[in-house]
C-alpha cells in the first residue's frame, strides 16, 4: 500500500521498445490495441529490433498507415524489471510443456526487490494471483577464504575447469560433472557458499566412497536372480531386517528433503548412510557371509536380497544429484525387466515403509549391539596399535556388563 507509482519507461538506446507513436504536432501518445497486436506479430517474427529498424509505415496497422507522416516512433524502452517481471505471460503461459503459475521461481537473494517482486506485481494486477507456487533464493559463490571472485584477485573458478580439468592436471584435476553437482548439493545455498581446491578434493573423496559402495554391491550380485533367489522379508536374519530399516529411514528423510529443496540434507543423509550404516557397519559385518558361505546358501542369499534392495532404493535416490554415477550403475544392474534408464519412471524401488522398525524391541536390541560393536572395535584398534594382535580375526572378545540389555 505504500508503494509509489511504477514508471515502466526508460530513456535508453537499448532494450525492449515501448510500441508507442507520438503525434508530431501535439506530442500526444498514440497507442491502440490494434497497434499493439500488429507490432506484437512483427516482433514475434523478426525480434524486438524490428521496432528500431523498420519505418513507421510498416509498424502501423493497415488502417493507420496513411497517418505515418504525422507520427514518430517512440524511443523509450521498457524497464527491465517490467520486462522480466512479465515473463510469466510471455514464456510460462505461452510455451507448451510449461504451466502457469510456475512451480518455482529460483534466483539470488537480491531478487526479493527485483524479479520476484515485479513478477508478483504484474501477475496480481492482471490475474489476481502470484505467478509462482514457491520462491527459492540462494546466496553467492565465494572462494575458500570467503572472498568474492574477481579477475583482479585471480580467484575465479571456472565450472568447466572443475569438470574437465585445467592445463596443469596436478593443480586442476578433472573431477567430472557429478563431483561439481555433489558440491552444489552439499552446501547451504540459502547463504553465500565457499568453493576451492581443498573443498573440491574433499567432495571428490565423498563421491569416490559412494562409487566404491555401488561397485561392491554390483560385484556381489552377479549370480543373484531376484525371482529365484530372494529371501522373503519375514525370513531374513535380524541384522538384515535392521539394515532394511536403516534403508527405509534414509529414504524417508531424503524424500522429505527433496520435497523441501533442502539438498544439503539429502547430501548429509546419503553420506551418513553410505559411510556409517552401509560401508562401516553392514558390508563389514556380512563380508564373511558373502565370501565364505556356499553360493546358494540361505546366509548368502538373504544378504544378497538386502544388497539388491539397497541398489533399488539408492540409485533413484542419488540420481538427481549424481546422474552419471547413478546411470552408470543402473546400466550394469544384473537384473531383467527393469526400465531402460534410472530416470525413466520412478525407478524400481517400491514403497518400503513396512521395513521401518521404529519402537520395536528388535530395533532397540540391534542399536545396542551396534554400540557394543563400536566399543569392541575401539579396543581391537588399540590392541593392534600395541602389537597385541595383527588382524581383528585374531582377537577374542569378552563383554562384561551390568546392563540387562
Amino acid at each position: 500500500s505504500d508503494r509509489g507509482d511504477w514508471c515502466i519507461s526508460r530513456q535508453r538506446k537499448w532494450g525492449v521498445p515501448i510500441p508507442a507513436f507520438y503525434d508530431k504536432t501535439t506530442g500526444e501518445a498514440v497507442m491502440t490495441e490494434e497497434i499493439l497486436k500488429h507490432v506484437t506479430e512483427i516482433v514475434r517474427k523478426h525480434g524486438s529490433d524490428a521496432w528500431f529498424e523498420l519505418p513507421s509505415e510498416d509498424l502501423l496497422p493497415e488502417s493507420m498507415r496513411a497517418e505515418a507522416g504525422n507520427l514518430r516512433k517512440g524511443e523509450d524502452t521498457m524497464d527491465v524489471w517490467f520486462d522480466s517481471g512479465t515473463s510469466w505471460a510471455g514464456v510460462v503461459s505461452e510455451r507448451s510443456g510449461l504451466s502457469y503459475p510456475a512451480d518455482l521461481y529460483l534466483e539470488g537473494s537480491d531478487q526479493h526487490r527485483g524479479w520476484f517482486q515485479s513478477s508478483l506485481l504484474t501477475s496480481v494486477a492482471v490475474n489476481g494471483h502470484a505467478p509462482y507456487k514457491a520462491v527459492l533464493t540462494h546466496g553467492f559463490v565465494l572462494d575458500e577464504k570467503g572472498n568474492k571472485m574477481s579477475k583482479s584477485l585471480g580467484n575465479i573458478i571456472d565450472p568447466s575447469t572443475i569438470i574437465e580439468g585445467g592445463s596443469n592436471a596436478k593443480k586442476d584435476p578433472a573431477y567430472g560433472a557429478d563431483t561439481l553437482r555433489l558440491w552444489v548439493a552439499s552446501v547451504d545455498y540459502s547463504s553465500d557458499v565457499l568453493i576451492g581446491p581443498s573443498i573440491l578434493k574433499q567432495t571428490s573423496e565423498i563421491y569416490r566412497k559412494v562409487r566404491g559402495s555401488l561397485r561392491f554391491l554390483l560385484g556381489n550380485l552377479h549370480d543373484f536372480d531376484h525371482g529365484r533367489d530372494a529371501v522373503a522379508y519375514e525370513d531374513l536374519p535380524a541384522v538384515d531386517k535392521y539394515m532394511l530399516h536403516l534403508l527405509a529411514s534414509v529414504r524417508r528423510d531424503v524424500d522429505k528433503s527433496y520435497e523441501s529443496f533442502q539438498f544439503n540434507k539429502v547430501f548429509l543423509n546419503v553420506q551418513r548412510f553410505n559411510v556409517a550404516d552401509l560401508s562401516n557397519f553392514y558390508l563389514d559385518v556380512v563380508k564373511d557371509r558373502l565370501y565364505i558361505r556356499a553360493a546358494g546358501s540361505y546366509e548368502r542369499r538373504s544378504c544378497q536380497t538386502v544388497l539388491k534392495h539397497v541398489l533399488d532404493t539408492m540409485l533413484p535416490m542419488i540420481a538427481p544429484v549424481l546422474p552419471h554415477l547413478a546411470e552408470d550403475a543402473w546400466q550394469n544392474l544384473p537384473f531383467k525387466d527393469i526400465p531402460e534408464s534410472v530416470f525413466m519412471g520412478q525407478g524400481i524401488s517400491s514403497d518400503n515403509s513396512d521395513w521401518l522398525l521404529d519402537g520395536s524391541e528388535l530395533l532397540d536390541t540391534l542399536s545396542v549391539l551396534r554400540e557394543v560393536r563400536g566399543e569392541v572395535n575401539k579396543a581391537i584398534e588399540a590392541a593392534r596399535n600395541n602389537k597385541v594382535v595383527g588382524s581383528s580375526l585374531e582377537a577374542k572378545v569378552r563383554v562384561i556388563t551390568e546392563s540387562p540389555q
